[in-house]
């Protein structure tokens, strides 16, 4: 009986914390721009946005835990601080649908601003979460506050390869 109850209460457990994501809305959309690109990049394909959740990582809770991994970031490795100088920079912009909204308001929404660079020679991305001095700070702390931001970060190794499977980052 008592498994039967713990195995209920797990089960209860993981759908919450998946319903929370889910009212909040998934990612539909990121546009690239910027560092001499031509035009906008955009990613759209459900099977490369699965991993790049906005709500996801430090500032999420389910159940009363804060989420640890998630969105672009590397967060396990921290803030960086010698990030090299004179990288490639773009602008990552995230939209998403948000669940909660009338069905006539369910149109991709800008939620979600950051910067990314990366180091032509390594491959090495980096991300920038916008501080309170930068424009989008105010867009992203609407949508989510996660208490980095105003740092530079280690991105993930998913986004660092969807990045070069979509954008061609040539060495200067």
């Amino acid at each position: 009986m008592t498994r039967a109850i713990s195995a209920t209460f797990c089960l209860l457990a993981i759908y919450s914390a998946a319903a929370v994501v889910y009212a909040k809305g998934a990612t539909t959309r990121i546009t690239i721009t910027g560092a001499e690109l031509q035009s906008p990049v955009e990613i759209s394909d459900p099977d490369a946005l699965k991993n790049f959740d906005v709500w996801s990582g430090p500032g999420t809770f389910a159940n009363g835990v804060e989420g640890t991994t998630g969105f672009i970031i590397d967060w396990a490795s921290g803030a960086v601080t010698d990030r090299p100088i004179g990288l490639r920079t773009f602008d990552l912009s995230f939209y998403v649908r948000y669940a909660n909204r009338p069905f006539a308001e369910q149109t991709d929404q800008l939620a979600y601003i950051v910067s990314y660079a990366v180091d032509s020679t390594t491959g090495q991305g980096y991300v920038y979460l916008p501080g309170k001095a930068d424009a989008p700070y105010r867009l992203n702390t609407k949508s989510i506050y996660r208490g980095r931001e105003g740092h530079w970060f280690r991105a993930t190794v998913q986004w660092q390869q969807v990045f070069r499977d979509v954008v061609a980052v040539t060495p200067r």
